[in-house]
């Protein structure tokens, strides 16, 4: 069974943010799959490149985490809104 993808043939929702995100905290991709493992995510930074290219798909626990480490509601990393 194929795996969802949106309208336009990406895999997760949240690239853009991730990395506008992760720029705006002056944050590395390497700096970031450290911070998320201390918060028991385990990726690395390859695994930041590729959901930032919309290669990976991103599970509900890591849209969570990134949430936590950004101080952002996980709509805003969904839908780029805040309630």
């Amino acid at each position: 069974m194929p795996k969802p993808r949106t309208s336009s043939g990406e895999k997760n929702l949240i690239s853009t943010r991730l990395k506008e995100l992760r720029e705006m905290h002056s944050m590395s991709q390497r700096d970031l799959a450290s911070a998320l493992q201390l918060l028991g995510i385990d990726m690395d930074k390859n695994v930041i490149t590729r959901i930032e290219t919309n290669k990976r798909y991103v599970t509900d626990l890591e849209i969570q985490a990134l949430s936590k480490l950004f101080h952002v509601s996980c709509d805003y990393l969904i839908n780029g809104t805040n309630e």
